[in-house]
């Protein structure tokens, strides 16, 4: 019954095949799978289509070995057309990215895909940077130089370009590479006389040498016996699990006239010819002959070598199977042939970071953590705030992997990692003067003072009016004696500190000291307000060389109970006095010139009304008239020595 549904396969196949007309291909046939070149200006889409129609898809390179075997069948296409110019041509594989989806580097495929699906693959073979392009799909094509034969030194390269439009494929698109994958292969059949065979595979490739020949493909078998011709059909078939073969035994077209002359009788080591012009097959030590009397295989399986890459072959029972095994950190793959590594990482087996190798993985801390030990399964934290490594200025508070800086009171963070500390000037805060009258800064701190005739209040801040006249000294008799002695430019004057704290500033109390004006205050707000001091009652004396002030002190990094101290320093009061001496000798010259000028004005008045008294008013100013006489003594003798007399 199997035989007659065999031979009406053998017709159907003969029929579907015969009716193809199709011309030879480059078809190679390796392990489990066989690989076609074709020639065709076609997309990458219309070339998957021809691929999927006969079973299966263009080409995967994912491993040295394949792309040997591409190359190979390339070399046959090329083979049979020598006669081309020398050009750069490409043929589609199946490695593509969809539109949208964006290069990744970090991946050997950089965000390409197989089109027939499966893992991504470490081999590579890129011609050059691959295009950051998302907005399009992206296949990829081997690049040969069409005028070259194919080397096993020389593999084809990866170029990845636009997959085409109908009509137009791509640049330099020559052709495609499908791949065809089956669960097994039979071997070729063995002619032990003259005669052809023809194969006929399922993906409609018709061919005469293939090394491997591929499940449920038909053999046609012509032998040439004399004048006469023999035709047999054979189909591959699976006998066993994994066991593929024609169901023939014996060598095919023997004939006496040869014996083992031909083709070594068909056998696949020895030939043994007997004495009637017969022969038959034999195999060396170590082997044994298989079913179809031709083949041999080894007594041990593993002497094949059938296990790839890292996989060990390991044999079965009586030495008639064998299974592959992988070294730890390794698994079999779908073959079972061959080793994939196992992602160890996929299983968390670390505390913060894992990092998988090829047959291991290992633990990396995050940045502020260390190794806790030599299985670095553990991460501790680093305490970064350690007493001679703190990075902080001032303050360092560690935190769980990380820390932060702070300032004590009175300074703001600093600097581009926020580690310095720098002082706050409250004199120049922006929402306003802390003190009602004068501000001194200081470092970390700052203290109020008030002008002469003003004593700060109990709160060290405000000013009150001092009881003390101003005339009279504002401090000890003593203190006031000695700087009017030395001539101080800075009197005594009466101060109070108080405690930043609320509670404590109500509470605070007066002291008598003599401060120094700090060399860091903000002066020039401080002169103003004791230059034009607004809405403090009293009458305003012009400015001396002594200059009495009442400060306060406002400490801030100290606690509840302590109180601040007044920060003194001479290089400001000796600013404020010069600035003083400089006004007074400006008003004094003021009043110099006034006097000056108004002494100008009355001198050249006196002398205008000087010049208008001395003016002549006619002619005759000058002159004076003689009194008159009477007529009668005009006519005596002027000249008579005696009045009266002529002579």
């Amino acid at each position: 019954m199997a035989t007659s549904r065999d031979l009406l396969l053998l017709l159907l196949l003969g029929q579907a095949w015969a009716g193809t007309g199709a011309d030879p291909e480059a078809v190679v046939c390796a392990g489990t799978a066989c690989y076609t070149a074709h020639w065709d200006k076609l997309t990458a889409t219309e070339a998957q289509h021809h691929c999927s129609v006969n079973g299966g898809n263009l080409a995967t390179v994912k491993s040295e070995e394949e792309a040997q075997h591409v190359q190979r069948a390339l070399a046959q296409l090329l083979e049979s057309q020598k006669s081309r110019e020398a050009k750069m041509g490409k043929f589609w594989i199946g490695l593509q990215r969809e539109k949208g989806k964006c290069l990744d580097p970090n991946k050997p495929l950089k965000g390409f895909s197989w089109v027939g699906g499966g893992e991504d693959s470490l081999y590579t073979n890129w011609h050059k940077e691959v295009k950051h392009s998302c907005i399009s799909n992206r296949c990829v094509s081997l690049l040969l130089d069409l005028s070259l034969t194919p080397l096993p030194s020389r593999l084809p390269k990866w170029s990845d370009g636009p997959c085409g439009t109908p009509g137009f494929p791509g640049s330099n698109i020559e052709g495609f590479v499908c791949k065809f994958s089956f669960k097994g292969m039979c071997r070729p059949l063995a002619l032990g006389g003259p005669g052809q065979v023809t194969y006929s595979t399922p993906f409609q490739a018709t061919t005469s040498s293939l090394e491997a020949v591929p499940f449920a493909s038909v053999a046609n078998v012509a032998c040439e016996d004399g004048a006469e011709s023999k035709s047999h059909y054979f189909l591959c078939k699976e006998k066993a699990p994994e066991v593929f073969n024609w169901g023939n035994t014996g060598p095919l077209c023997v004939s006496p006239k040869y014996g083992c002359n031909f083709n070594n009788g068909g056998c696949q080591q020895d030939c043994f010819e007997g004495g009637d012009g017969s022969f038959r097959c034999g195999c060396r030590p170590g082997f044994r002959l298989l079913d179809d009397l031709v083949t041999c295989a080894s007594r041990n399986p593993c002497s094949s070598s059938p296990c790839q890459g890292k996989a060990t072959c390991v044999p079965g029972p009586h030495e008639k199977d064998y299974t592959c095994r992988c070294p730890q950190g390794f698994r079999l793959d779908s073959s079972q042939l061959d080793c994939v590594d196992v992602d160890e990482c996929q299983e968390a087996p670390c505390a913060q970071e894992c990092v998988n190798t090829p047959g291991g993985f290992h633990c990396k801390c995050w940045v502020g953590y260390t190794p806790g030990g030599p299985e670095e399964e553990t991460c501790w934290d680093v305490d970064e705030c350690a007493l001679g490594h703190s990075p902080c200025a001032q303050r360092c508070i560690n935190t769980d992997g990380s820390f932060h800086c702070s300032c004590e009171e009175g300074y703001v963070l600093s600097g581009e990692d926020s580690t310095q500390c720098e002082d706050v000037d409250e004199c120049s805060d922006p929402r306003g003067n802390p003190c009602d009258s004068l501000c001194f800064n200081t470092e970390g701190s700052f203290y109020c003072g008030c002008l002469r005739g003003w004593e700060l209040a109990p709160d060290g801040v405000s000013c009150i009016m001092s009881p003390v006249p101003s005339g009279s000294p504002s401090g000890p008799p003593q203190e006031e004696d000695m700087a009017d002695t030395e001539g101080s430019t800075l009197p005594s004057t009466t101060t109070s500190s108080f405690p930043k704290d609320s509670e404590n500033t109500s509470k605070g109390t007066a002291t008598t000291r003599r401060p120094s004006l700090s060399s860091n205050a903000p002066t020039t707000s401080a002169l103003l307000e004791m230059s034009a001091p607004s809405g403090a009652p009293g009458t305003w004396t012009e400015p001396n060389t002594h200059l009495p002030i009442a400060v306060a002190g406002h400490g801030k990094a100290a606690d509840e109970n302590s109180v601040a101290t007044q920060s003194d320093s001479g290089t400001d009061g000796q600013k404020l006095l010069l600035f003083y001496i400089l006004g007074t000798v400006v008003a004094i010259s003021l009043l110099l010139a006034l006097a000056l000028g108004l002494l100008v004005y009355r001198k050249r008045r006196a002398k205008k009304e000087e010049i208008k008294e001395k003016k002549p008013q006619s002619a005759a100013d000058s002159y004076s008239w003689v009194p008159e006489r009477a007529e009668s003594r005009a006519l005596e003798n002027q000249y008579s020595p005696t009045p009266g007399t002529d002579c």
